[in-house]
């Protein structure tokens, strides 16, 4: 990963943060839909929960990073075996093989549902579409399309807080005007360590061998600041807007819905940028699986890919909502744990 980042200490920590904000922006995150149901449906509490996510991408983010680099892990399953021990460390590699299988399939959906709800094409076209797409990519190589992250990452922070100052601007009471949940309800304060969670596991087959190539820790420290500062800003930014559309919870694809309303002019740019980070997602998942099942199936990786894609695309017929309802707060109790792991003291 070397290629990844150019002279400079502050050069790298930048693309660090990059590459870390484009790992955990996927489907769910793009499209305003995970931050709905962690966040926006709680109203004002939901941005307490935004406060304490933030704060644990800054933190644990960056300390994954760090006791990769000074275990010099090659790989989240080096890492994972570090945390639990070898034993449990072999189950918890087979469990994220699962959960990735898992997401791959929420990505998928999540395009289905960006062809469905945004285009009026059929959901079933833009889930094989999607497939379609990613098996060319990966047929001819994948590395530029990392690099696409890099491009898409900004220009969503940038709409996010575009969005969200003309949201203020012309209707400043729509953060206050989403009812209050019951007083006596955790599932607002559980939600945050359970959505960090999640994706702090998603982050890791990325951040850890990317650490492995930094020689100075606090390059790290910064990496992690700005990219878990970023992932605040535009959870922030995102509540904010999502908190203004009426019966937010009904839609598959809200931030657009908000665009639609708010910024009309640059609704197909965000729609377009919206799918970029759907279809990234999709191929460095694949990429991952593929990468991994090699290692233990004797079968090409054409139709490792091939066979993935068939097992996310049953799975996906769920429905994109459901599917994020239900998979993503399981992967976070799954997840929580490593969050556990990851607070004690660090070895030297």
């Amino acid at each position: 990963m070397r290629w990844l980042f150019v002279r400079g200490n502050w050069g790298a920590a930048f693309q660090i943060g990059a590459v870390y904000v484009g790992t955990i922006v996927g489907a769910g995150f793009a499209t305003g839909r995970e931050i709905v149901e962690f966040f926006t449906q709680h109203g004002v509490y939901g941005l307490v929960g935004i406060c304490i996510s933030g704060f644990l991408f800054i933190w644990l983010g960056t300390r994954i990073m760090i006791i990769a680099n000074r275990i010099q892990a090659n790989s989240y399953k080096e890492f994972n075996e570090y945390l639990f021990g070898k034993k449990i460390g072999l189950m918890v590699n087979a469990l994220m093989l699962l959960v990735l299988i898992g997401v791959t399939s929420v990505m998928l959906s999540g395009a289905g549902a960006v062809f469905h709800e945004q285009l009026g094409i059929s959901y079933q076209l833009g889930i094989l579409l999607t497939g379609g797409l990613s098996i060319f990519v990966l047929t001819y190589g994948v590395k530029g399309l990392f690099g696409v992250n890099m491009f898409v990452v900004p220009i969503m922070i940038f709409f996010s807080v575009v969005l969200a100052i003309e949201v203020i601007a012309n209707d400043a009471t729509g953060l206050l005007s989403r009812p209050e949940i019951e007083s006596h309800s955790a599932k607002w304060l559980i939600s945050p360590f359970l959505y960090s969670a999640f994706n702090l596991t998603m982050a890791m087959p990325v951040l850890v061998p990317l650490a492995k190539e930094i020689n100075h820790e606090h390059t790290l420290r910064w990496g992690g600041f700005i990219g878990g500062g970023a992932l605040c800003l535009i959870l922030f930014t995102s509540h904010i807007s999502l908190s203004a559309l009426p019966n937010v919870e009904r839609f598959e694809i809200p931030m657009a819905e908000v665009m639609k309303n708010f910024m009309a002019a640059f609704y197909w740019l965000y729609i377009l940028v919206i799918y970029g980070e759907i279809f990234t997602s999709v191929i460095g998942n694949l990429f991952g699986l593929e990468r991994q099942l090699k290692n233990v199936l004797k079968l090409s990786s054409i139709s490792i890919v091939f066979g993935i894609l068939s097992i996310a695309y049953l799975i996906s017929q769920l429905g994109y909502g459901s599917l994020i309802s239900f998979l993503y707060p399981l992967f976070g109790y799954m997840s929580l744990i490593l969050l556990v792991l990851l607070a004690r003291p660090m070895k030297r």
